[in-house]
This record gives structure tokens, sequence and C-alpha cells, in this order.
């Protein structure tokens, strides 16, 4: 068709161009108010001095922050998270794995294997942290008992009473209860693999760690990103097993970030303090979110 003989497009009225935009925007001023709002709230009250009874008052030259940044408690925190969320990860991504693995292949029994491995995730964190409690009792816990009986200890340990002995054990009960939400995004990503792939490998040749290496993990890399950024989000808040099992003691030697905070707000009524704790747990939040919007955009760029 010629441009002689082209017809003339007529642009639509102004009101059906704003019309959407019109039609979202009381939502969105809503979703913007409920977090900024907040936000605000947050900030305002971090460079304020407040009394225990949540009155602000007046500015206070950024007395907050000189105070949390000098508190070896909150340092102490701040390192104890790290090393909270990045073993409590790293032990989660390599066991889930396997699990991913073996509930893959084809065996008798795999549908209800599948679901007593995934059960444990419908149950509530709070609940099993209880559980975990009664089960390490120094004197009635079952954990004592089971490992007196097979001769591997001699007498009943205290296994909250000491600092480290109870954060490596709050490590490992954080493990355990992440791994079914983990096995069952790392399951979802193995059962979408393309199976003629690895047809072709045992036709060249290659045995199942080569397969393992060579095609199962580059082609898991979107899951195994989307699992590492969410748990970390999840496990940087969580605070139920560190609380319900030792309440951060004994003398604050098990306190992460969310435990502090709770302390320094609800027990010590440092409310001040307690939004420059919580602004920059949102600050690392913020940073996570970014991290993971970058990992989708990256691997929809290279689809």
């Amino acid at each position: 068709m010629t441009a002689a003989t082209a017809i003339p497009t007529r642009k639509p009225p102004a009101h059906r161009l704003t019309a959407p935009y019109l039609l979202i925007a009381p939502s969105f001023l809503l979703a913007a108010f409920i977090v900024f709002y907040p936000l605000y709230a947050l900030i305002n009250t971090s460079m304020r001095s407040v009394n225990r009874f949540g009155m602000i008052q007046g500015l206070n030259d950024f007395a907050n922050y000189t105070a949390v940044f000098a508190d070896p408690q909150f340092q102490a925190a701040a390192w104890r998270s790290l090393v909270w969320t990045g073993a409590i990860i790293v032990g989660t991504i390599i066991i889930s794995m396997g699990v991913a693995l073996l509930l893959n292949r084809k065996f008798h029994g795999r549908a209800l294997a599948r679901v007593i491995v995934i059960l444990p995730w419908s149950v509530s964190l709070s609940l099993l942290t209880v559980v975990w409690r009664w089960a390490l009792n120094a004197e009635s816990g079952l954990l004592n008992h089971l490992l007196m009986q097979l001769h591997i200890i001699d007498a009943p340990v205290v296994w909250l009473g000491n600092g480290q002995i109870a954060f490596t054990v709050q490590i490992v009960i954080g493990i355990l209860v992440s791994i079914p939400f983990t096995s069952s995004l790392l399951l979802g990503g193995l059962s979408s693999l393309p199976s003629d792939i690895y047809e072709a490998a045992e036709m060249e040749g290659a045995t199942p760690w080569q397969q393992f290496c060579t095609i199962t993990l580059p082609l898991m890399r979107p899951f195994l990103n989307i699992a590492v950024v969410l748990n970390m989000i999840n496990v940087f808040n969580s605070f139920p097993i560190i609380w319900i099992l030792t309440e951060g003691g004994p003398a604050n030697s098990t306190d992460i970030l969310v435990t502090y905070l709770y302390k320094i707000a609800f027990k010590y009524g440092k409310l001040g303090e307690a939004s420059v704790v919580s602004l920059l747990m949102i600050v690392f939040l913020l940073i996570c979110s970014v991290i993971y919007l970058r990992l989708i955009s990256k691997e929809q760029s290279n689809a």
C-alpha cells in the first residue's frame, strides 16, 4: 500500500488515554501510603529523643545512631546475623539440592516421600521450635535420651546453656526447617529440565557427576538464585527459633539483629535506637531485593 492510499489513523480521545491511570491511582496512592508513611515515621523516630512511653521529642543530633553503632551488643548481634544467615543458606542449599535430586528420581513410593519431605513446611515455625525446645531439654529431652541409648554420650548435655553450643544447635534447626521449602523449589526446577540432554550425555559416556556439574548446575542456576535470595530474606528476619529456644541468651550470646531489636524496643524501652536498627535491617533487605531483581532480569535477558 502506497503512502497516497494509506488510511489515516485517528488519535484516541484524551479521556481514553488517561482512564487507566485514573482507575489505578487510588490503589497506587493507598499502597504508597502504606509503604512510605511507616518508613517516614521510622526515619523521623530514629533522629529524635523518645521516652520509654513512646512520646517523640526533639532532634538529638543523631545520638540514636551513635549509641547503636557504639553498642558492643549491636556489633556482636550484627556479626552473628551474618553468620546465622550465611550458615543456614549454605547448609540448606546443599542438603536441599541432594534431597531434590533424590526425589526427582523414579522409585516406588516417590509421591509419598515428596509429601513427607514437604509436610513440615505446613507446620507453624513457632510450633516446630517449641517441639525442638522440649527435645533439647537437658533433663528430660528426647535428644539426650536417644544419644545416651546409642552410647554416643555418657551424660546429658545442656544444649541451650552454652552460647556456642546453643547457637550451633539453632543454626542446625534453622537448616532443618528451611529444607522443605527449598527442596520443593529446587524439585520444581529439576522437573522442568529436558531429559533429552541427559540421554545424549549418557550416550557420550558422561558420568552422573559430570552430568550434574555440566548440565544440572548451569540449568538450575535461576532456581538456585531465587532459593538463595528468598532464604536470605526469610532467615535474616527469622525470630521464633532464637527467641523461643534461648531468648538471645545465655548473656545475649545468641542474639541476632531481630532479637536485639526486640529487646531494646520492648524490654529496655529504647525506641529511638530500635528505629535505627530497623532502618539498617530494611537497607539490608532492600539490597537483597535489588540483587533478586537484577538476577531475574539477567536470566530473562539471557533466555
